[in-house]
């Protein structure tokens, strides 16, 4: 029956389809009054048809008074079949969506978000590894030992799967972190770990201290708590620590977030004078700190001096790592470490947010890195990683010497591209992406609007790297020569 129904819907003319899909939608209630309904194009794409087709179709619409064009807007549902019959309508959505606490990505931001899994792009902004350096048959291998040694599962504890707690004490002692199991909470991925933070640490009104640019400024894990970002500047060894005690004088900072290893966005390796120098201030100051270390594992050229958290003695830091930029994103699996009241706190909201990580993904997580097989990885992802470098760092030379700057990074997959000359980032973005190529304007991590692309190649092949920084310079002198 219901390939009946699809046979006799595809014999319907195009704009009789694009006509029920949209009331279909409104209907079921997907698009509630107030929302905004996909543009021409996306519609013409999406039906293979060409936009009188559309027009046509969102005309009849109109005139049956279901939506209606607004300035500034685009075309918004404005009516469904209930309001046009009954005397009293239902809630407006829209109010509910603009009224929640937590505030909404930056316009650019899901925008990226959204076309990261399009895989017609040219994917220069996605920050994580390619498919194909994802250990498939390994994983098979690993996730086959676990179903086959599993036992009834449930629930875990509110720190979370204790075997993965031990082999994280062991794996982060090797990096000269002292960490009981009673220490570490399993989260899902460190921006969670951010999230419970957020929420569980800090007071509304405070104000928290981080390098700019960063990776902080494009979500609003913070701003949504109540709190406000200040950012400090960074030279070629990292953040400078002697800005915090200025900022200390100023504002009612309550916490510094730190990224010393590749740093997110500018691919920075904090040097281990700069780390003594930093936990030195930090005590004095008695100010916490948040040490995000997700991109530890990823050098290329040298292992990376001592986390933050190997040189603090008095718990000041609260540590945070993640499988998701080394192994794959879709364990969802991140830790934090810190004293164990704090732990204990976070473990509480944790809980309460969704009950705990998922037992599954623990326990493969525990066995990769308890079987030595993780680091077997990571040394396979750094010869990886090297040729990938220098195929970025070839491409950008051969194309773009006279058109940028940039720092060859010491490990991680990013790289700050400083455009030379001004034009617009997001102009800049939108040519880009009409040509096949997702970039990151500079601007989403709190950089000033002009001047700096984030590049990754981590997650492009080599042929889409080559073909999109070509691209990407044809643009640039484009726009330079308007």
């Amino acid at each position: 029956m219901a390939r009946e129904r699809r046979s006799q819907a595809s014999q319907l003319p195009k704009y009789q389809q694009i006509i029920d899909y949209i009331r279909g939608k409104i209907s079921t209630g997907e698009w509630p009054i107030g929302s905004k309904i996909p543009s021409q194009r996306v519609l013409a794409e999406q039906f293979g048809v060409n936009r009188s087709t559309v027009i046509t179709a969102l005309e009849e619409l109109t005139a049956d008074g279901l939506i209606e064009g607004k300035m500034g807007m685009g075309t918004v549902v404005v009516n469904n079949t209930w309001t046009l019959l009954a005397a009293t309508p239902p809630p407006d959505w829209n109010e509910y969506v603009k009224s929640g606490l937590h505030k909404p990505s930056l316009t650019a931001v899901k925008k990226i978000n959204q076309d990261e899994f399009d895989p017609d792009l040219i994917q220069l902004s996605k920050g994580e590894l390619s498919p194909d350096i994802f250990p498939l048959e390994m994983m098979k291998h690993v996730m086959d030992k676990v179903t086959r040694e599993l036992g009834r599962f449930g629930y875990e504890e509110p720190r979370g799967y204790y075997p993965l707690r031990q082999a994280l004490s062991d794996y982060l002692r090797r990096q000269g972190i002292e960490a009981s199991p009673s220490s570490i909470l399993i989260v899902s991925g460190a921006l969670q770990a951010l999230q419970l933070i957020s929420v569980g640490l800090l007071q509304r009104g405070s104000t928290v201290l981080l390098e700019q640019p960063s990776y902080l400024y494009s979500l609003h894990v913070f701003q949504s708590a109540g709190m406000q970002l200040a950012g400090l500047p960074i030279d070629q060894h990292g953040l400078k620590p002697d800005e915090i005690i200025k900022r200390r004088k100023q504002e009612n900072s309550s916490i510094l977030y730190t990224i010393p290893c590749f740093h997110n966005p500018t691919g920075i390796l904090m040097s281990d004078s700069r780390r003594e120098e930093l936990m030195r201030v930090c005590e004095t100051e008695r100010l916490p700190v948040i040490e995000d270390d997700i991109y530890r594992e990823l050098w290329i050229d040298a292992p990376p001096p001592p986390p933050l958290k190997a040189k603090d003695r008095h718990g000041h830091v609260l540590y945070m790592g993640s499988l998701s930029k080394t192994l794959t994103p879709g364990l969802r699996i991140g830790w934090v470490v810190g004293p164990e009241p704090v732990i204990e706190r976070l473990s509480d909201l944790k809980m309460q947010t969704d009950y705990g990580a998922s037992s599954l993904s623990s326990r493969v997580a525990a066995e990769w890195l308890a079987s030595g097989l993780y680091e077997k990885h990571m040394s396979e992802v750094r010869e990886q990683l090297v040729v990938r470098r220098e195929a970025v760092i070839c491409a950008l030379q051969k194309h773009m010497s006279d058109l940028a700057t940039w720092e060859i990074p010491q490990g991680g997959f990013l790289i700050w591209l400083n455009i030379n000359g001004k034009i617009s980032m997001m102009e800049l973005f939108s040519k880009a992406l009409r040509q096949g190529i997702l970039l990151n304007p500079g601007n989403i991590y709190g950089q000033e609007p002009e001047g700096y692309l984030r590049i990754s190649y981590g997650y492009a092949s080599l042929q889409d790297m080559e073909t999109g920084i070509h691209r990407l310079s044809e643009i640039i002198r484009s726009l330079q020569s308007v």
